[in-house]
């Protein structure tokens, strides 16, 4: 039998050593780890349909993970717990009731063969559960997102729409993990060529091959009922246009900074331009970091000019470079300057050039000086001026070269 479990506990060390007594019995098991405090397990829409079990380890004080048991062991579809409380068992008072679907082990050691049967009875119980769940008529609706039934994937809430895709929050069984699923309006005729579908096949293409930190992990593409769509990593922590409606310490801007440029120096790196970078295609995680979204408008290097042949303005004008305002060829020295227009937000809280149309932002872009930067950012200046330089021959040349600027970069504690 192989399991696919999902371990929760706040310290590493405790996962590991569970992790451990699991792969001796079961050597291909597959183990999630995530810590209490993950804000996907409060989710109410998650129940870890993905996974044959889910453990929970605690030691004293447990209030924390006796917390989450409670939120857990209320979700009526959530696969069966097992608490292991690394302490002794109650003695003088009585034991507490039992809750359905889970199951407790005490000791200061984990007893092994107690959490393989645990474990064990616990797998067979889930099973049973969801093969009568499949049995009933109405099991199919929670696949359905729209019109479409999308298999593995099942639909939470509608989150978002767009010109070309309605975008879902879904829990992916395959991941085990909640998902943002982009479901494409129709999948188009072989001999039609509908842009937005070849872009929207272009953002699974440009990303799926790239492992980065800062670069959204992609965990499915398909067709189901005539529909494309994608399933891809969810942030619930938000993105970086409402993480700035606070201000940034300077320090946090710079490293923001690094990492959106250390997903772009990657992206280059194989050709591929972002062509929107702003605020809102750059998401957070709950660790902090940043991770770079959206590759829709994208555009490999080596691909023709099919796509974008008719000189077509894309993107969003605050943050376009002057030769992408005018249609003009656009390189990774383009992304760069984006880059430079979020920068000089992050750290003064307003863009550099507003207008009262999209064409007067445009314009500025091209021809109107670089609004004079603040004394207080003054170390920061000499590479905002080399971003935000009109000609991209003035900019820095690469992703790299920015990156190689911020490690020399002295500020002032």
């Amino acid at each position: 039998m192989s399991l696919r479990l999902l371990l929760i506990a706040e310290r590493p060390e405790y996962r590991l050593l569970v992790k451990k007594h699991v792969e001796i019995e079961w050597p291909d098991a597959t183990v999630v780890e995530c810590g209490l405090a993950e804000e996907e397990l409060l989710e109410a829409g998650f129940t870890a349909a993905g996974f044959d079990a889910a453990i929970i380890v605690a030691a004293p004080p447990a209030a924390a993970a006796e917390q989450l048991l409670t939120v857990l062991a209320a979700k009526p579809e959530f696969a069966p717990l097992v608490v292991l409380l690394l302490q002794d068992a109650p003695t003088s008072a009585p034991a507490p009731a039992q809750t359905p679907g889970v199951r407790r082990l005490h000791g200061r050691k984990i007893d092994r063969d107690q959490l393989v049967a645990a474990l064990t009875n616990a797998s067979r119980e889930h099973k049973r559960a969801m093969a009568v769940m499949r049995a009933q008529p109405e099991f199919a609706q929670r696949y359905k997102f729209g019109s479409v039934i999308i298999r593995g994937h099942r639909c939470i809430r509608q989150v978002g729409s767009g010109g070309m895709c309605k975008i879902y929050l879904a829990e992916s069984e395959r991941a085990g993990s909640l998902v943002v699923l982009k479901v494409f309006s129709q999948v188009p005729d072989v001999s039609e060529r509908i842009v937005g579908f070849d872009r929207f096949l272009q953002e699974y293409e440009i990303v799926a091959d790239l492992k980065h930190r800062n670069i959204v992990r992609i965990y499915d593409l398909g067709v189901a009922d005539d529909h494309a769509y994608i399933a891809m990593e969810h942030f619930p922590a938000g993105d970086l246009r409402q993480r700035m409606k606070t201000p940034l310490a300077p320090a946090t801007a710079l490293h923001y900074l690094e990492q959106i440029a250390s997903a772009l120096d990657a992206i280059h790196a194989v050709g591929v331009l972002h062509r929107d970078l702003k605020p809102a295609n750059v998401m957070l995680r709950a660790d902090g970091s940043l991770c770079l979204i959206d590759f829709g408008l994208a555009k490999a290097n080596e691909l023709d000019l099919e796509l974008t042949g008719t000189r077509e303005i894309f993107g969003t004008p605050y943050y376009m470079s002057p030769e992408q305002g005018h249609a003009e060829l656009i390189y990774a020295r383009s992304d760069l300057y984006s880059l430079g227009v979020v920068f000089y937000e992050m750290l003064t809280g307003r863009k550099p050039y507003t207008g009262g149309s999209a064409m007067e932002v445009i314009y500025k872009h091209k021809r109107a000086d670089l609004p004079a930067i603040d004394p207080q950012f003054a170390s920061y200046e000499p590479i905002l001026r080399r971003l935000l330089a009109k000609s991209p021959e003035e900019r820095f040349q690469s992703a790299r070269a920015l990156l190689d600027a911020i490690a020399e970069l002295k500020v002032p504690a």
